[in-house]
């Protein structure tokens, strides 16, 4: 089933995600009316809190670094609305944790502690852990902190939206019916596999050739213990620098479109049970073992009929977004008291 619920900007585009941001005292600057030497003023306040330049400003270079760091950036022209979008998210990130419950806040610390716990386990060391912390220019208390806002405004944003939403079994089948193409499944596969990385673990750039060389007769004695029959699951756990699939036994399943290049074409054209020569992709080499095949398909109703009334929900909820928000910012009584960042958003 290919839906996708792309949920609004303020849901998604700007959320200050884990790892990424600057440090907590630029935020802890005093406010102008303070006489502070560095004052920092309220840009936008409602009951109960107040946003000041200083947090706008964290978040934007927070923003910034993140589309640099994948290759992209901000015109010069769009720097006014990506603030006014941006002091938007921060005001709704403010009013849903007011609405929170203690609950609420109690779920998310624990998720969001797993979370980290996991990221702490699949990295190499605890050294890389710590470098990747550091180089995000936070502290770790401070990343927690972050992840936990950014949670807990999905969380309940989610929950204020939906409820009372109801989508009938009818309007369901009718979705069914006119969308056929929508469950059309390709075919795909589930393969495990174990990375040897070439990149440097901290910058993750390349590794000189003389390095990538010895990682190459590594893999290439991984690969002959595979295929002589010894465990893939535990070569995987001992060898694979693939974090997002080491403690699932290396798994993925994933149709065509979906991979690198070279990792997908490879995996399509095994046999079950077969073990792939090393394949380079820009990660470094992959030892490949085909587990399952699954032919194309047009998936049944009562398959999908759960996941189809979410969607439902969602897009109605995703429709009446504009209107909840104008509603709930009222009754909070924002005020943006600065000028440059109370331009319009854009929508």
């Amino acid at each position: 089933m290919r839906l996708i619920s792309k949920l609004p900007f303020l849901l998604t585009a700007l959320a200050l995600t884990l790892c990424q941001g600057q440090p907590a005292a630029f935020a802890a600057a005093a406010p102008d009316k303070s006489g502070a030497l560095f004052p920092d003023p309220v840009v936008a306040s409602g009951k109960g809190f107040e946003i000041h330049r200083s947090q706008l400003d964290d978040a934007f270079l927070t923003y910034s670094t993140s589309l640099a760091a994948n290759g992209g950036g901000i015109q010069e022209d769009q720097r006014d609305m990506v603030r006014s979008n941006l002091l938007q998210h921060l005001i709704v990130s403010r009013i849903m944790n007011l609405k929170a419950t203690v609950d609420d806040k109690a779920r998310i610390a624990k998720l969001v502690d797993e979370s980290i716990a996991e990221a702490r386990k699949a990295a190499p060391t605890p050294e890389a852990f710590e470098a990747q912390i550091k180089a995000s220019g936070m502290t770790l208390d401070l990343v927690r902190k972050r992840a936990c806002e950014e949670q807990i405004l999905k969380l309940v944003l989610e929950r204020e939206t939906t409820n009372g939403i109801s989508i009938t079994d009818t309007a369901v089948k009718k979705f069914y019916d006119d969308n056929p193409s929508d469950f059309d499944q390709p075919e795909q596969v589930r393969v495990s596999h174990i990375l040897i990385s070439t990149l440097d673990p901290q910058s993750q750039t390349p590794l000189p050739p003389e390095q990538k060389k010895a990682k190459e007769k590594f893999a290439q004695g991984i690969r002959a213990r595979a295929v002589s029959g010894e465990d893939f699951a535990k070569l995987v756990k001992l060898y694979s620098d693939d974090p997002g699939s080491k403690e699932k036994g290396g798994e993925y399943k994933f149709g065509k479109g979906r991979m690198v290049p070279e990792f997908e074409a490879a995996s399509f054209s095994m046999k079950v049970g077969q073990i792939s020569d090393l394949v380079e992709t820009r990660y470094g080499y992959h030892i490949i073992k085909l587990l399952e095949k699954y032919p194309a398909k047009h998936e049944q109703f009562a398959e999908v009929q759960v996941k189809i009334k979410d969607y439902l929900v969602k897009k109605q909820a995703e429709a009446g977004l504009p209107a909840y928000l104008a509603r709930v910012k009222s009754e909070a009584g924002v005020k943006i008291t600065d000028t440059d960042a109370a331009k319009p958003a854009a929508h």
